[in-house]
């Protein structure tokens, strides 16, 4: 049985409404070169929890976890430039820089907790 792992499971389901974000904006807006850039960080974040999972040592667990975490802040900056150049509605934009926020500071603490431990 797999153990849970709340990181993992909230940035799939934050990936899931990054790609019908992206979906969204390709169909009706014809927005394709930030649009591509958000759904390339958005569920990059959960592939690098992913690939922490599997990782080989502490370090490489370390460094799969900052990666995630340097993808959740580019995604936030994406989400901020698509709501002020009227690509992303306010609730929508809410909701999205909300949950990367707090996948942020679950990474982070993650972050500080291997890195403490290593000491």
């Amino acid at each position: 049985m797999q153990k849970e792992n709340p990181a993992l499971d909230k940035s799939f389901l934050f990936a899931k409404k990054i790609v019908f974000l992206y979906k969204n904006i390709i169909s009706k807006q014809k927005e394709y070169i930030l649009s591509k850039q958000i759904l390339r960080s958005g569920t990059s974040i959960g592939a690098n929890i992913s690939e922490a999972n599997g990782a080989i040592s502490e370090a490489d667990f370390s460094n799969k976890i900052s990666i995630a975490y340097k993808e959740c802040l580019e995604t936030k900056y994406w989400l901020r430039l698509l709501k002020e150049t009227d690509y992303l509605e306010e609730s929508v934009f809410n909701e999205l820089y909300e949950n990367a926020d707090e996948l942020g500071k679950i990474l982070f603490s993650i972050l500080k907790k291997t890195r403490i431990n290593k000491k």
